[in-house]
């Protein structure tokens, strides 16, 4: 990262909006706010294209939800640490095969939502007991069944419903796909999985939305060595402010002026505006004028979930060598998962994962505490376990930097909502993985939106400069080509 005398330096040399320096120096500025990869990846792309640029990030560190953590002396992501889809149509995998991050791939292309691999995983009664892997399979194929069933719940009904009642709706018409026992509990295990990848309970996931994302090919890529170097590679020789968190931001027709929490203010011709939808939803940024009431809905609407990493550093393995450890129960509340670490690191560290309600009750608990309640799910499936060493706890949802995990969509709300959230307002920019309609929730989503706001405020901007050349990109061999007009009816 740069030296902060060194980004002084910098924004210096960025226009300050009199009409004598914009007639004396015409050099199109931007500010982005917020220091995630989709704010890094719309300062890149604009720095690239000779716009003057600096980035506020209200932390003390760069990444936002990307935090990778060297406490263990080794990376352990505590935030994002997963690819998902390990091909060459992920936005990402130029610049990651370029760095030579490797990847350990946990699971395939259709293990997002019920696992096909299972011989990656182990799953354990209350009791200690290993639940028989025929069972698990035989489970797995039933809530298969179950979502393809929920699908003519989908077509038959309206309104929209939560996941958990188009379920209940399923078991009344086909009462033996209800499972009793054992069974049953796997089954609840299998639902609090698809809790994880939306970071929010059963009871609040839209029927009619919950498979609009796009999955690309390739299964799932844990990132080995953290995802921090692809951070630091994009941000390197950026004006970055850190520690400046921005309380205000007035557009005016002429630029945009934006204040932080100092009262320090920075003026440019646009602004890119990069923050978690968790933050957006606090409205701890006032905007003058006020944010169209179509903008305010969008953040509104749109539901932002919570999964946490408690991350176990044990002196020595004492457990099976499989990607997960599972606990059964009665309920997707009361079942838990470990990642195993080892199995993709070498390094001795499970990491449980709770999400929804679970992860939110955890977040009032002490780092200890939550540790402990981590472990003692553990002891459960294997009484022999030793102590940890070491400990570290997530609290995204709490953090106030993001209030919240990832987005998802709720019930009776439309998937449009991303869409309208990515919309500009005048020279407002939106970028985040709440922004992107084919990958919300996402790294590689996030990274693609933030790419895309680059080049809509590029083009807006240099346009406004009387600099935007339309007609060296489409005049020539294509010329014929007919482009259509964009039409946007809100």
């Amino acid at each position: 990262m740069e030296s902060r005398s060194k980004s002084n330096h910098q924004l210096h040399r960025a226009p300050c909006y009199s009409n004598v320096n914009r007639q004396q120096v015409r050099s199109p500025s931007v500010i982005v706010i917020g220091g995630g990869i989709a704010g890094i990846a719309a300062a890149r792309a604009l720095h690239d294209a000779s716009f003057q640029v600096v980035l506020l990030e209200s932390r003390e560190r760069l990444g936002g939800r990307i935090h990778t953590d060297y406490s263990f002396g080794f990376p352990v992501d505590l935030g994002a640490s997963w690819l998902h889809g390990v091909c060459k149509e992920n936005p990402l995998a130029p610049l990651i095969g370029r760095l030579g991050l490797p990847l350990y791939r946990t699971s395939g292309d259709n293990s997002v939502l019920y696992d096909h691999d299972l011989e990656s995983y182990a799953l354990y009664d209350m009791d200690g007991n290993q639940v028989p892997q025929d069972l698990v399979t035989k489970v797995g194929e039933a809530f298969e069944i179950i979502l393809q069933e929920t699908d003519k719940v989908r077509q038959e009904f309206s309104d929209d419903m939560s996941i958990l009642r188009a379920f209940s709706i399923v078991f009344e018409r086909r009462p033996e796909l209800r499972l009793d026992g054992l069974a049953h509990k796997v089954l609840q295990w299998y639902l609090c999985r698809m809790e994880g990848w939306f970071a929010a309970d059963a009871e609040t996931i839209s029927l009619k939305c919950w498979d609009q994302e796009e999955l690309l090919p390739g299964g799932h890529g844990l990132m080995v060595r953290g995802y921090l170097p692809v951070i630091n590679t994009l941000a390197k020789g950026l004006d970055i402010r850190l520690g400046h968190k921005v309380t205000k931001i007035e557009r005016r027709y002429n630029g945009v002026k934006v204040t932080v929490e100092n009262r320090k203010t920075f003026v440019a011709d646009a602004a890119i505006i990069a923050v978690p939808l968790g933050v957006l939803k606090a409205k701890s940024i006032k905007y003058e004028p006020k944010l169209p009431d179509w903008k305010e809905a969008a953040i509104a609407d749109l539901g932002v979930g919570i999964e946490n990493k408690i991350i176990l550093h044990f002196e020595k393995v004492f457990w099976p060598n499989v990607e997960f450890l599972g606990v059964v129960a009665e309920t997707s509340y009361g079942c838990s998962y470990f990642l195993n670490l080892h199995k993709a690191t070498g390094h001795p560290v499970l990491v449980y994962m709770p999400a929804g309600k679970l992860a939110n009750d955890i977040e009032k608990m002490s780092d200890e505490t939550a540790s402990n309640f981590a472990f003692v799910q553990l002891k459960k499936i294997l009484p022999d376990a030793s102590n940890p060493i070491q400990y570290l706890v997530s609290r995204w949802g709490t953090d106030t930097n993001s209030l919240g995990s990832y987005s998802y969509d709720t019930v009776g709300k439309p998937h449009d909502l991303y869409e309208r959230l990515r919309i500009p307002v005048d020279n407002l920019f939106f970028a985040g993985e709440a922004t992107s309609v084919s990958y919300p929730g996402s790294v590689h989503g996030a990274f693609s939106t933030g790419v895309m706001a680059a080049e809509d405020c590029r083009m807006r901007v240099l346009e406004r400069y009387g600099e935007l050349d339309l007609f060296q990109s489409v005049m020539g061999e294509d010329a014929s080509v007919s482009i259509p007009l964009l039409i946007s009816r809100m």
